[in-house]
């Protein structure tokens, strides 16, 4: 469509408004007004809007004559593009953290290069000696690897990612999804499976459920109904415009394995292709019904009449036993009654499928287990209430109906043989939840993190799916509409939307509305969608998810991540990884400030015993090179952990230093300083000339043995096994290597300022070096026995 229009004309018209609403089902369109529910057509949603049409949709059938009420800008798609355009993109939550790292660690560095400065010209020492020492105690407190660990961290988290079919587009994004604290996801396509397919078979109160037991492995043709079943699937087969094509052709609306192996789509109406699959799978295939019941008349389809008929001539050959029994039953209708010049032995009979309500108003009999009986008003009623009770469940229905036929050569078939049908039953469809999602939903709900739906597609089906799902339960969570988001304030909306589970029949701006009501509340929010009318919502959100299948490319621009299987259950598993790359930078974190506090306590409780500051510039830069690079980076790349999916997200403006870490980094750092100058300490007072080279050792050596007990917040390095970070066990021993190269190499020593220890001094050195190792596994064992003792209560 060229503009917005208002139609005049419209003649079976369908138009496809995916990417104004998200739904992939064509809408059906008409000419005459609409009943306005609210103050004026505004209140209407697009979706509902059925005489109009616009900018940017797609004609799928039909004709029809418009009158332009709105170009350019002004149209439904130009006023998201403006939305698109204001919209300014939220800054990550570990942007905000490190941002405010940066400006408290300046702060520390200058404090600490003044007190150490201070305290040497105070005690006498070389002014140029003392302010290398404060330069480098101000590199040694700078985390110069943290960047490189952020980088990389996250690098390899969209690697990982990819692997999982989620495409990051921007690196920040990756570590975000670990702080999600809301899901808003899409239904049709993400939650769903996008593909219509028949549920649900009604056959004189007698009804089958085909998402409990499989279509293919049910006994659906036996029982005292089987008879109806068979009737009510060929039926929907035969009065059918869509058809199966093998794979590789053009027009796909659906793809299924059909009961002959090979991989088949449909081609045509979506709904119609449910009926034609479900016949697929339960051996009536619709090329072998037209071969024995070929098409000779037909109705076709049109919204006044909410029907089509098709007209069928029994003339070919049987094939298998279902085929048999189906022709036996449409033949064996003659004798329980007789209708007007129609012959025993029928031959044509007419198969008429649409709305319920309309084929009972046509009809004179229904099927009841193996025979046509009268339609009394005690059979109508339970047939009205059955149909009730499968669209309260959010299903799309329809009936099916039949009746011998008697056609006179070159008489046409028409409206006015559609009456005394024999009514069938009904066929309940829905687009089915993907398998793996409810899953997902509940690893979602142990995490922390809320799922909500926001689709435009109808209440009742949007709260059907959701409740089947576990998004909505039943003890918590409401459903609202996109009209009564658009009658709220931003600030009346916040209360409610941190109780909403389901928003159907939403527009862009309702999204926008809820995304901001929810950040308002200082909720992480995720935002998925596929379509142009997405696109401000997914910019807006912290996370932004675009369908790679489904998606635009408009949507996929304004999204920080690409899911390429269109699955919820892929958003999950990237939550995953973004919350194990937050693990990594706080392991990180700890790991490296925990070192350069060990340095800086090391420098500043030595003076005050009487000692000689215990290291020279170059060791403490040598210290920080080795320690807060490779084991630093290694720590980066450590696996998710087990209960990484059983914590609460993390608070948006929460510390990078909290949960106890900032108090883990004093005492560890403490640690570490007190063994390396109390082992300094008794080799300076025992006159030991290396007693420099045996703190600098032990200092190196404990911040590397720290690094292996930091691979976990709680699970002991034993249990996680030695060897399975094979980069960080590499880099131990490469640093461990370099260090005695520094220790015993003569060149090197000159450089360096140390001397040759013995391998007595050496080996004290090394087993003192495993004190914070052995501390930090300790802290984790008080940790698990907290948790289980907690778990117990």
């Amino acid at each position: 469509m060229p503009a917005d229009g208002r139609l005049l004309e419209a003649v079976n018209l369908k138009v496809s408004e995916a990417t104004l609403t998200g739904e992939s089902v064509p809408v059906e369109k008409i000419n005459g007004e609409l009943r306005l529910t609210g103050s004026g057509s505004a209140d209407i949603p697009i979706a509902e809007r059925r005489n109009m049409v616009y900018l940017g949709t797609a004609i799928v059938a039909g004709r029809g004559t418009m009158v332009v009420t709105e170009t350019g800008m002004n149209t439904e798609l130009g006023k998201i593009a403006e939305m698109l355009q204001t919209v300014k993109r939220e800054r990550t939550p570990l942007q905000k953290r490190l941002e405010r790292l940066a400006r408290e660690l300046a702060a520390a560095v200058l404090v600490i290069v003044a007190i150490v400065f201070g305290l040497g010209v105070l005690r006498g020492e070389d002014y140029r000696l003392m302010f290398l020492i404060a330069v480098s105690m101000a590199v040694a407190a700078v985390p110069e690897g943290l960047a490189a660990v952020v980088t990389i961290a996250l690098t390899l988290g969209t690697r990982r990612m990819l692997a999982r079919n989620a495409l990051i587009r921007r690196l920040n994004a990756v570590e975000t999804l670990g702080s999600v604290t809301v899901i808003c996801s899409d239904k049709t396509g993400t939650l769903t499976q996008n593909r219509m397919t028949v549920t649900m078979l009604d056959v004189g109160g007698d009804r089958l459920d085909l998402s409990v037991i499989p279509a293919t492995s049910c006994p659906v043709f036996s029982g005292k109904s089987g008879d109806a079943f068979r009737l009510l699937v060929a039926g929907g087969a035969l009065c059918n415009d869509a058809f199966l094509e093998p794979e590789g052709s053009a027009g796909e609306c659906g793809m299924r394995k059909a009961e002959g192996g090979g991989l088949k789509k449909v081609v045509g109406d979506p709904t119609e292709g449910a009926l034609v699959l479900l016949a697929e799978e339960l051996g009536l295939s619709q090329a072998e019904l037209r071969r024995l019941l070929p098409r000779v008349g037909e109705v076709p389809f049109s919204s006044e009449r909410k029907r089509m008929s098709t007209v069928h001539e029994i003339s070919g050959e049987s094939k298998n036993n279902n085929e048999l029994l189906l022709i036996s039953s449409l033949k064996r209708t003659q004798s329980f009654r007789n209708w007007d010049g129609v012959p025993a032995e029928a031959k044509r009979f007419v198969f008429t499928k649409g709305a319920v309500d309309v084929l009972l108003e046509l009809a004179s009999s229904a099927w009841v287990e193996n025979r046509p009986e009268p339609l009394s008003q005690d059979l109508r009623q339970r047939i009205i209430e059955a149909h009730n009770n499968l669209t309260t469940k959010g299903m799309r229905v329809l009936g099916i109906a039949f009746r011998p036929l008697n056609l006179q050569e070159g008489e046409q078939f028409g409206e006015e043989q559609e009456r005394e049908l024999i009514f069938v039953g009904m066929c309940g469809m829905i687009d089915p939840a993907r398998p793996e999602v409810k899953e997902a939903v509940r690893i979602c709900r142990e995490a922390g993190i809320r799922p909500v739906m926001v689709t435009g597609d109808h209440l009742l089906t949007a709260r059907f799916v959701a409740q089947d799902l576990g998004i909505l339960e039943p003890t918590g969570g409401s459903c609202i509409t996109g009209a009564d988001v658009a009658r709220l304030s931003v600030k009346e909306l916040e209360p409610i939307a941190e109780q909403t589970s389901v928003y159907a029949r939403v527009a862009p701006e309702h999204k926008l509305a809820i995304i901001q009501a929810l950040q308002n509340r200082g909720q992480v929010v995720a935002m998925t969608g596929d379509g142009v009318n997405d696109a401000p919502a997914l910019k807006k959100a912290d996370i932004g998810v675009a369908m790679g299948i489904t998606g635009t490319d408009v949507a996929k621009e304004a999204s920080d991540m690409v899911l390429l299987d269109d699955n919820f259950a892929t958003i999950v598993a990237a939550v995953r990884e973004g919350r194990a790359i937050y693990d990594n930078i706080r392991k990180f974190i700890r790991y490296t400030f925990a070192s350069n506090a060990g340095e800086i306590w090391t420098m500043l409780i030595a003076p005050f015993l009487g000692m000689p500051f215990p290291l020279m510039p170059l060791q403490i830069l040598w210290v920080n090179l080795v320690t807060d690079g490779l084991p630093g980076l290694a720590l980066g790349v450590e696996p998710p952990e087990r209960d990484v999916m059983r914590r609460p997200p993390r608070l948006p403006n929460e510390s990078i230093f909290a949960h106890g870490m900032a108090f883990n980094i004093i005492w560890s750092g403490l640690l570490m300083a007190a063994v390396s100058v109390a082992m300094g300490y008794w080799a300076w007072r025992r006159g030991d000339a290396g007693w420099r080279t045996m703190v600098f050792t032990t200092l190196t050596m404990t911040q590397l043995c720290q690094s292996l007990a930091l691979r976990s917040q709680t699970d002991s390095v034993f249990t996680l096994g030695i060897g399975t970070n094979r980069a960080l066990l590499g880099t131990f021993f490469l640093t461990l290597v370099m260090q005695l190269m520094v220790i015993y190499l003569p060149f090197l020593q000159r450089v360096f300022h140390t001397t040759a220890l013995s391998l007595a001094d050496l080996a004290i050195s090394l087993i003192l070096s495993t004190t914070v190792f052995w501390a930090v596994e300790l802290e984790k064992f008080i940790r698990r026995w907290q948790q289980r003792r907690k778990g117990k209560r």
